[in-house]
């Protein structure tokens, strides 16, 4: 554990990397798919990778034709930052669970009034040891947005709906993780968990992407705080070996309030 090493690691990333604010559309139901008719007239199914992913949501997530290979990091946090970190992670998302009751409630109605679906989808994704587990968010899309497909998030994302707007940009849509955190297949901090398909893709060009998988991932982190949805997967892996070689409680503190000023303004959702 390097002394002070929390606001370095921060600091420096923060520098190289800016956050994006996002214009609000509000799209209706019926306006996409008639957007999607018209668009989709004379044109093929897009091609598919070998994983379900479209090629050119591939081409622009890995641009070129060079081989990343990555160095195996070294896992920082003894016993006792383990021990810290996931208490913290139990007591603070027990009582967010309870606080949120009320809320979380008046979320579903919105959801449920708005677009048909269900309220909270579970998604798979890659977790700690490259065990996959379930993730909860609150429905932000129309029910047929990957009927394509594995999409990559972008900005003014047609699949997404009005109140879906409004929930990415307040992180709303995040809060039924907090059950995944509570039970432990996520920490408050750590690097995102991916799905499996883009895991696959990605090991591909970027050697040592599942080096991101040593630790438990986290509902925010470094490369969240430090470049949000602007990096490209090549950038946010470094910046998740980083955390990995470099967390501690201070670290952690800072990226947890980092996010919450994220939340409070709105920078880089989508």
């Amino acid at each position: 554990m390097i002394p002070g090493g929390g606001d370095v690691v921060l600091e420096e990333s923060m520098q190289n990397n800016k956050m994006v604010d996002e214009t609000t559309l509000a799209v209706t139901l019926e306006d996409r798919r008639e957007a999607a008719k018209l668009d989709n007239v004379g044109k093929h199914e897009p091609k598919l990778s070998e994983n379900g992913i479209p090629a050119d949501v591939l081409e622009k997530l890995l641009p070129g034709d060079d081989i990343i290979e990555l160095e195996e990091p070294v896992v920082s946090g003894g016993f006792f930052y383990r021990f810290i970190k996931r208490s913290f992670d139990v007591v603070s998302c027990g009582c967010a669970l309870i606080i949120l009751a009320i809320p979380m409630a008046v979320i579903a109605v919105k959801i449920k009034s708005e677009s048909e679906g269900p309220v909270i989808y579970a998604q798979r994704r890659v977790g700690k040891n490259g065990k996959v587990f379930n993730v909860y968010k609150f429905r932000s899309m129309y029910t047929d947005a990957e009927s394509r497909g594995a999409q990559w998030a972008q900005d003014e994302d047609p699949r997404v709906t009005p109140f879906g707007k409004f929930m990415r940009k307040t992180r709303l849509d995040e809060i039924p993780q907090f059950w995944n955190v509570f039970r432990g297949d996520m920490s408050l901090i750590g690097p995102r968990p991916e799905r499996p398909a883009f895991c696959d893709e990605f090991e591909k060009r970027i050697h040592g992407w599942h080096y991101r998988t040593m630790v438990r991932p986290g509902i925010s982190g470094l490369a969240q705080v430090a470049g949000g949805y602007d990096l490209l997967p090549k950038e946010k892996v470094v910046l998740d070996l980083e955390y990995i070689e470099q967390r501690n409680v201070a670290l952690d503190l800072k990226i947890i309030l980092k996010t919450l000023g994220v939340v409070s303004t709105g920078e880089g959702a989508r």
